[in-house]
């Protein structure tokens, strides 16, 4: 088990990119290529701001009485296109969970779920993210969304890294574990997308839609930020771990679970080879997020640089980039999980 994945990167990231404009998924531009990258936005300069603990004990949802969630994977956020924020995580544990770091405490009760979710229809962060359910397995405790085997070298877990709604159907990009390496480093046997159509409650893992990892452990799309625009769903991904590049795919938006609908952007087209594709954001690029803010105008791009033990953000005239240079929102100084 890995120790080093947490809450916090991704609760900062969630609420620094909602900016106070609210709600940033909102329609795009319509875009055909790349221009010129501006300089660094002020609007997204300086340190992020602690605004509440979502999950543990001591949390505003007090999830670890609640539903048995002491401690969680970071958290995958996204508009479910009916007014609520959904939010998965990977690794959760329960009362037994001592920490510091994933998989550590009482073997007999630290009831270990690969991954949950809940559900919130606040619209109003400033003073967090409240939420309304869980996912529940039983009365008072959240179950597991995605079945995994919890075997090492085999499948460790199931992790989810992206989502995101079209129609009433949810979409989650999610990465099959092999194993944990060292930190920042693992390995997987492949990535693929799971749907509901139940809002949350039920997923199916598509037996299709499936990026096979290689021996050497390199293809592009183990992890994954999904993007929606102009009738397509835009991929972002990386290999697996925090130390790759990032590179990009689109799909129309109702053939997400069909591979060989996806085309791979190659700097200055898209291509049906996913090993053609470019480099869209050079790394150490690490569990990656991208959407649009109606606030700043732009595309806004989060990760975890490992070299630089902080969480930045890029921003981007489309899709494709250029990215402009990385705005350190925290530090591993201030949120030592990091």
């Amino acid at each position: 088990m890995r120790s080093s994945r947490l809450t916090g990167a991704a609760a900062i990231a969630a609420l620094v990119l909602a900016g106070p404009g609210g709600a940033a998924s909102a329609a795009p531009p319509r875009v055909s290529g790349p221009a010129a990258a501006p300089a660094a936005l002020a609007a997204v300069s300086g340190s992020a701001e602690r605004i509440a603990k979502l999950t543990g004990p001591g949390s505003i949802n007090a999830t670890d009485t609640k539903w048995q969630l002491k401690a969680t994977d970071l958290g995958i956020m996204w508009d479910n296109g009916s007014g609520q924020i959904l939010t998965l995580f990977g690794d959760t544990f329960g009362n037994g969970w001592t920490g510091p770091g994933g998989g550590v405490g009482n073997a007999a009760t630290i009831d270990w779920r690969c991954n949950t979710l809940v559900r919130s229809s606040d619209r109003n962060l400033a003073d967090g993210m409240t939420y309304d359910d869980a996912v529940l397995d039983r009365p008072g405790h959240a179950g597991t969304v995605l079945p995994c085997k919890q075997i090492d070298f085999d499948e460790m877990t199931v992790i989810p890294t992206a989502a995101i709604s079209v129609g009433n159907r949810q979409y989650m990009h999610y990465m099959s574990i092999n194993h944990w390496g060292d930190a920042g480093r693992w390995y997987t046997n492949y990535a693929g997308i799971a749907y509901s159509d139940d809002n949350g409650q039920t997923w199916v893992k598509d037996a299709d839609a499936r990026w096979q990892n290689t021996p050497a452990s390199d293809n592009r799309f183990q992890m994954a930020a999904m993007l929606r625009q102009s009738g397509h769903v835009y991929l972002y991904g990386t290999p697996n771990g925090r130390f790759g590049n990032a590179y990009l795919a689109r799909v129309p938006e109702n053939q997400l679970l069909e591979p060989s609908a996806y085309r791979y952007w190659n700097g200055s087209g898209w291509v049906t080879d996913q090993w053609a594709s470019a480099v869209v954001a050079a790394g150490p690029v690490g569990e990656v997020s991208v959407l649009y803010s109606r606030y700043l105008g732009r595309y806004v791009m989060a990760y975890l640089n490992e070299a630089r033990a902080a969480l930045v953000l890029r921003t981007a005239p489309t899709p494709m980039g250029p990215w402009g240079a990385e705005e350190v929102v925290a530090t591993a100084a201030q949120y030592t999980g990091l």
